[in-house]
Formats: C-alpha cells, sequence, structure tokens
C-alpha cells in the first residue's frame, strides 16, 4: 500500500496517476473484503496476539521455517557481490514463494535512492507475490549511524561514546542513526553492542562501550531508547539488537570467536547487567555470541538461551544467530557431526531465526527435522510467532515499504554538530608534561606526520561504508583528514603533512628531517587501519614498531608535541611514554572526528573525555579496573612474601583517566550515616572546585569497595557517574545516594543477590570513606571469619 501511495505522490514525473488510483482503490477494497472474510491477521484493529494466532494458523511448515530464515543480500543481488545493492528479482522472488524466507540482511553504502529501490521492490514481491503476503524484515549493521549509507551521519564508535560517559550521545548516536535509515526500508539494526571491553586485544573492543558493566549498562539503554523510540518516522517502528549474548569480549586468546572461560557468578555479576537492562528498556531482538563459554558454544547452550535469558531475565523477544554459527557448530567448533545436529542443537537451545545467511541448509535441515519428529511444530511456533509478533510491533503489515521521507535529514548540519560534541567530549588527554597542549595559534609552521595524518578511513575504523571498512575515495569529500583540520584550525599557520618518515638515509627521510627542523610543533597521528572481528586478530599488543621509530624520532627534535592515537583498541606505547610530552586518545571518533582533534589540540575546546578502559602498560599482562584484588600485586624478590596489594595497578593509565587544560579538586566527602542497615539510605555528598584559570568539564566518577565477601570482590566498582561544568573558582556539591539492596549486593552463582554485613568504602576523585552495614536484617547474612 505504501509502495502505490509512494508513486501515486511522483505522478507528475511517472504518468501512471489514474491507473494507480484504481489500483489503490481496488486494494483498499480487496483488504476491506479479507478482513471481512475473516482474515484477521490483515485487521490493524485486531491485538496483535489474535492477528499472530490467526496468521500462524494459515502457516504451512515450509512458510514458519522460512519465516525463522534470514539471507545475504549477495544471493538476491545482481553480482552476488555485497557492495552490489541492485535485486535481482527473478532470485528474490524464486527464494520468498519458493522458500518463504522471512528476512534478508547487509549491504554496502549506496545512495539513499538506492536502498530505497532495492528494498521496495523486495518487499513488494513479499507482501504482493506470496501467498499470505507476509513482508520481509531487513537487516543491516548501522554500528555507530546509519553506515551504510552514502553520506550520512557517522558518530564515534561505541568506544568513544563510553569516553564521553554521556548517555545523552548514545541516544543521539541511535535516534539519529534510526532518523537516517528508517526511511530506507531498514527497519532491523544489529546494534548495540553489550559487550565488556576487557580484553584489549579482542579486535572488536572498539565496539563496546568499555570495561565496565555500570558504564555499559547505562549507555547501551540509551541507545536502544534512542533508536526504538516513537520519533518522526511514525508510524514507522524499528527494532534494535542486543549483541553478543554473552561474554564474547573475553576470549582467553584475545581472538575473535574463540573460547571463553566464565563461571556462572561472574556472568552473573559483570556481563549480564548490560544485557538485562537493554531487555528492560524493552529492546526487540538479541544476537548470539560466536563463541563457545565453558566448553560449550553459546548457539547450543540451553542453559544459557534459554534458562538465563529468557526464563531469568525475561527477554520475550527474538533470539538471532550470528553469521554462519549453525554450521560453525559443524566445521569450527566440531560439537555436531552434520548440520542436521547442529540445526537441532541450536532450536533447542532456543535460537529463533538463522542468519543462515548464503544458503538454504537450515531449512532443508529445519524441515527434515519436524517430518523425523526430532523437532515439534510446537517448537517451531514458538519462535515464528515472536518473529511475527515483531513483524506487526513495528507495523510492518501496515506500512511495508519505505517511506522514502526525511531523506533531506541525511548526513544534515544538525545531526553532524551531534556527531561532531560527541567527537570532542571523547577524547582523552592522557598526558600533557609542561602544558604543551593547547598549541598556539600564532606558530608559524607545523608538521602532521603518520599514518593517519591523511587518513579517513583510520578514523572512522570497521563498520563504515563496508564491513571492514572501505577505501579512501569511497568517504565524503566533506570529511576532514586530521592533517586537513589542523591547517583550517590554524589557517595562519603553514600545516606540512607526511604519512611515514621513510628508511634510514632515503630522500624521503632526508625531507622528513628538515620539515620537521623548520616545525615550530609537531603532532604525530598514529595508530591502527580499520578492522573488525578475526580480521583484526593481532599476536602483539604493542604499537607497530615503525611507528614507534617515527614516534622517537620526533622526541629526539625537542620539538613540542603531541601523540595522538587513533585506534580501536589500546596498542602498547609504554617505550616512548616518557619522552612524549602530550598524548591524546582519540579512538575512532567518525566522520567528525578530525575536526574533534582539531579543536582539542588547538586550545578551542577543552577536552573532558575519561578512559572507559584501563590502558595496558605490558603486552602480555593486563586487568580491568575492578579487579579481584588477587589479580594484582607487587613483591620484593629481596623479602620473603612481602606482597603488596592496596592501590597497585598494571596499567599504563587506570579506567576513568583523563586530563583537562583546568585544574579539579575534590574535598570534603562525607557519608550522612556511618552506620545502616539494608532499608536505610544514606547520602554521600563532596565538594567539586575548578581550580584551574578556564572552564572545564569534570565527570564525577563514584565507586564502592566490599572490603569483605564470601565471594572475592572487585577492588572497587562504579556506581554513578555525572558531568559537571565549571568556571574557573566554581565549586559545586555532588551528592549520591546510597541504596544498599541496589549498591551494596553481589550475585551468588545462581544469581540470587547477596547482601553481607560489613565495611564498604566509597570513592570520589582522591578522596574516600568508611561505612558499615550492620546486621539488622535477616536480609543481610554474615560474613565468615
Amino acid at each position: 500500500m505504501d509502495f502505490l501511495l509512494f508513486l501515486f505522490s511522483r505522478k507528475s514525473q511517472k504518468g501512471v496517476s489514474l491507473l494507480i488510483a484504481s489500483f489503490l482503490s481496488f486494494l483498499i477494497f480487496l483488504g476491506s473484503f479479507n478482513i471481512a472474510s475473516g482474515q484477521t491477521y490483515l485487521d490493524p484493529e485486531s491485538p496483535i496476539k489474535e492477528r499472530v494466532d490467526d496468521l500462524l494458523s494459515r502457516m504451512t511448515i515450509e512458510e514458519k521455517v522460512g519465516q525463522m530464515t534470514q539471507l545475504n543480500i549477495t544471493l538476491i543481488n545482481e553480482t552476488g557481490v555485497q557492495r552490489n545493492v541492485n535485486l535481482d528479482p527473478e532470485k528474490a522472488k524464486k527464494l520468498l514463494t519458493n522458500h518463504h524466507i522471512g528476512s534478508f540482511l547487509n549491504g554496502e553504502a549506496v545512495p539513499p535512492e538506492q536502498w530505497i529501490e532495492y528494498t521496495r521492490a523486495l518487499q513488494e514481491i513479499a507482501v504482493e507475490e506470496t501467498r499470505l503476503g507476509i513482508p520481509i524484515i531487513y537487516g543491516i549493521d548501522h554500528i555507530h549511524g546509519a553506515s551504510y549509507v552514502q553520506n550520512s551521519t557517522i558518530f564515534p564508535h561505541n568506544i568513544n561514546i563510553g569516553a564521553t560517559f554521556n548517555p545523552e550521545h548514545s541516544f543521539q548516536n541511535g535516534r539519529i542513526t534510526a532518523l537516517e535509515s528508517a526511511p530506507l526500508g531498514h527497519t532491523w539494526n544489529f546494534a548495540p553492542v553489550l559487550d565488556l571491553g576487557q580484553n584489549p586485544y579482542w579486535p572488536r573492543q572498539y565496539e563496546t562501550f568499555g570495561e565496565d558493566p555500570y558504564l555499559a549498562s547505562k549507555l547501551g539503554t540509551a541507545y536502544v531508547n534512542g533508536y526504538q523510540q516513537k520519533h518522526d518516522i511514525a508510524p514507522y517502528r524499528l527494532a534494535a539488537t542486543a549483541k553478543h549474548f554473552l561474554g564474547y569480549s573475553v576470549p582467553r586468546s584475545g581472538w575473535d570467536r574463540t573460547p571463553v572461560d566464565l563461571s556462572m557468578q561472574t556472568i552473573h555479576e559483570f556481563h549480564r547487567p548490560s544485557f538485562q537492562a537493554a531487555i528492560d528498556a524493552g529492546i526487540k531482538t538479541v544476537m548470539v555470541n560466536s563463541a563457545e563459554i565453558n566448553g560449550i558454544p553459546v548457539h547450543s547452550s540451553k542453559q544459557l538461551l534459554t534458562d538465563l535469558l529468557r526464563d531469568e531475565m525475561g527477554f520475550e523477544g527474538i533470539i538471532l544467530t550470528d553469521w554462519a554459527d549453525i554450521g560453525k557448530l559443524v566445521d569450527y567448533h566440531k560439537t555436531a557431526q552434520n548440520y542436521d545436529e547442529a540445526t537441532y542443537q541450536a532450536i533447542e537451545a532456543g535460537v529463533d531465526m538463522s542468519m543462515t545467511p548464503e544458503s538454504l541448509e537450515f531449512n532443508e535441515s529445519l524441515l527434515k527435522l519436524v517430518k523425523e519428529g526430532r523437532i515439534s511444530e510446537e517448537r517451531i511456533d514458538e519462535s515464528v510467532r515472536r518473529i511475527l509478533k515483531l513483524k506487526f510491533e513495528l507495523g510492518l503489515f501496515e506500512h511495508p515499504y519505505p517511506s522514502g521521507k526525511g531523506l533531506d535529514n541525511i548526513g544534515s548540519d544538525s545531526h553532524k554538530k551531534k556527531a561532531l560534541q560527541a567527537a570532542r567530549e571523547s577524547m582523552v588527554l592522557l598526558k600533557n608534561s609542561n602544558n604543551t597542549l593547547p598549541f598556539s595559534k600564532g606558530l608559524e609552521q607545523i608538521l602532521v606526520v603518520g599514518p593517519s595524518a591523511n587518513s579517513k578511513k583510520n578514523l572512522s575504523g570497521g563498520w563504515t561504508l563496508a564491513w571492514q571498512g572501505a577505501s579512501e575515495d569511497r568517504y565524503p569529500e566533506s570529511m576532514k583528514t586530521i592533517s586537513e583540520a589542523i591547517a583550517n584550525k590554524f589557517s595562519d599557520t603553514k600545516v606540512v603533512s607526511i604519512d611515514s618518515i621513510g628508511p634510514m638515509n632515503s630522500d624521503h627521510r632526508s625531507h622528513f628531517n628538515e620539515t620537521l627542523k623548520n616545525s615550530d610543533a609537531v603532532i604525530i597521528a598514529a595508530g591502527e587501519e580499520p578492522y573488525t572481528e578475526f580480521v583484526g586478530n593481532i599476536t602483539n599488543l604493542k604499537l607497530p614498531e615503525d611507528q614507534l621509530d617515527l614516534i622517537r624520532a620526533v622526541n629526539q627534535s625537542g620539538k613540542p608535541t603531541a601523540l595522538v592515537l587513533v585506534e580501536g583498541r589500546p596498542r602498547v606505547i609504554t617505550d616512548i611514554v616518557d619522552e612524549t610530552e602530550a598524548i591524546v586518545w582519540a579512538g575512532l571518533p567518525g566522520f567528525e572526528g578530525a575536526e574533534a582533534i582539531a579543536d582539542v589540540l588547538s586550545g578551542d575546546y577543552n577536552p573532558s573525555g575519561k578512559l572507559p578502559f584501563s590502558y595496558p602498560q605490558f603486552v602480555g599482562h593486563f586487568a580491568p579496573y575492578n579487579h579481584k584484588s588477587s589479580a594484582v600485586y607487587y613483591f620484593d624478590p629481596d623479602v620473603a612474601n612481602n606482597i603488596e596489594q592496596a592501590d597497585k595497578t598494571t596499567a599504563l593509565w587506570n579506567f576513568g583517566h583523563g586530563l583537562s587544560y583546568t585544574n579539579f579538586s575534590y574535598d570534603n566527602l562525607a557519608v550522612s550515616d556511618t552506620t545502616l542497615t539494608d532499608n536505610q539510605k544514606v547520602t554521600a555528598t563532596a565538594t567539586v572546585t575548578n581550580t584551574g584559570d578556564r572552564v572545564g568539564t569534570e565527570t564525577v566518577l563514584w565507586y564502592i569497595t566490599d572490603e569483605v565477601g564470601r565471594i572475592t570482590r572487585p577492588v572497587k566498582e562504579l556506581i554513578h557517574f555525572e558531568r559537571l561544568q565549571l568556571k574557573p573558582g566554581e565549586q559545586q556539591k555532588v551528592t549520591f545516594k546510597i541504596e544498599p539492596k541496589k549498591h551494596l549486593g553481589y550475585p551468588d552463582f545462581s544469581g540470587k543477590n547477596i547482601l553481607e554485613e560489613g565495611y564498604f568504602q566509597i570513592h570520589v576523585g582522591s578522596q574516600s570513606t568508611r561505612f558499615h552495614l550492620k546486621n539488622d536484617s535477616q536480609n543481610i547474612q554474615l560474613q565468615s571469619n
């Protein structure tokens, strides 16, 4: 119906308005006839449950299994290459009419008009040429903006959003992604990533909000609310995806899709909360971890997908596999002898839809298993009911076609300003010896050198325009590189850019040396090229040696220098830290990132970002800030058993570290009562003062330490954060209300909350104080001596 209205609105161009109007009237009559004749599923006024029941009762087993299948664009486009967003109608018709496919996915960045033509034609076949007219739902990886749409707004990646400690940026990322992609028929987005970025080797760390479960919960919930809310795309609705359930991000080796060992207590305390928060916020779908936990691939784990996710956590939406992960039970994990057995394991575990995505193996195996009686049709109905329910909730039966409205919003100035502010707030000033930064705008020459100096793709990382990022020529002309942004910002300064220094005694090295000699300041743009998933697996976390040599060469010159790290994970730079005067972690700041970097280096923006992860000092040892006390210790080899644990870290910079061009002090931390019971709330207060000479924003981080627990406790845990902007000399009182059941308990191995009597500490800034939770209730357990 929307397709006809879309054409009707363009009648002057098409010259077919009368024909369309007549056909539209006929379809309206036909729809009314179908509703009157008992086809409840076509009646938008009927309750969704009744519509689902009616449609399900009309479906054959083949149609049901087809709804549980998601196939890739390469099976229905003209060339079989993912970048080609041009539908081959015959290929699509065969899969939709013969195999009843319920969902398709993928593509790469093309103009919005091309997406509209493609999804409209695909949906037209599903709605108008299949027996029941069930619309497809289209899935896409818009990870940090509508990243598979040309000229869209590209936000910083999640790790940068984490560094802002500002949920508003996550909300706007979700909201603007929705506004720029929904009109194209992209109704199902595979975001946000809610895994914890605790292992810096993991090549998807930048897709996380950082290493802390509370931070990930707050920012993940904000994204879900921004993306799934009712906004200007109404009556169209959208579905977000919480991924990758769960524990995916902490493989022993650091490599993608490799084994994870986690106790159920660790799962409940650290890896469950971000997903639970998203479920509580109403997230529609969940994607499964591609790896194994404790020897069981998560795609075949009934304990995790049914017992935990559905029964304990209360998730009622669709559980989707990741790419080809049912087949990987056969040839990768080797827990199934053949595809039939793999399908049986996944369905019995709780999977609803298979991202197969390049064959019909799943359909064939599932139909075979039903006919053999190994999987009941009732079990199939459970999954199909969830899929149909989602399609009805999103309004796909009433509005199956892309609206094509609001295309002017795509990459609009107002949207880009939101992305730019997020990028600015994500910049983390790690070091600033002798107030090297900001650089004066009165310099005669600045050298910008390094592999990221003239690279647009490095600023954006993977999942931008294409899976692994794209070639430089595909990025928008309006997007600035770091050297271009510096040249714009320092408009009266000569800015020279060089990508590398070349080998010793080469002409290239001589050119570098001469340019360095004539420069008043140097910006080293170091870091990584785009990657994601297994393509980003590495064996050494150290920044590549050629970049370290570049940094050393610049440092030896004695010129004022700022190192800018454009990277998706923290590469170890310990060897050059002491000699490098100023260091800025820029992460993957997106299309507006170069301007944000220039704003910080010039002093036009005072940095306020804080690390959402612990920056490792060593390539072979790292621990998150909320580690157990026995995980990090030092000792004197000359003194037997002299182990020191207090206030020790192996991080180069701790979680929450981040400097400013001003200074902040914390004073007068106090709690309203130093002894409390489980039903009593206590208020902590402190004073934050801007002791510097310019306006700045401070992110106030509140932590709790449980001094003793029957299950070993983290050295501290983040429980609250807030941002303050203070003028020079201004001070502000900050408060936090401690609720024992919410902030002082922790889960046991079954997920049941434990609240123990004992001493706790609350920390904020440089301040800490102690209070006692007493045994005045049967809800509080005594700690064993």
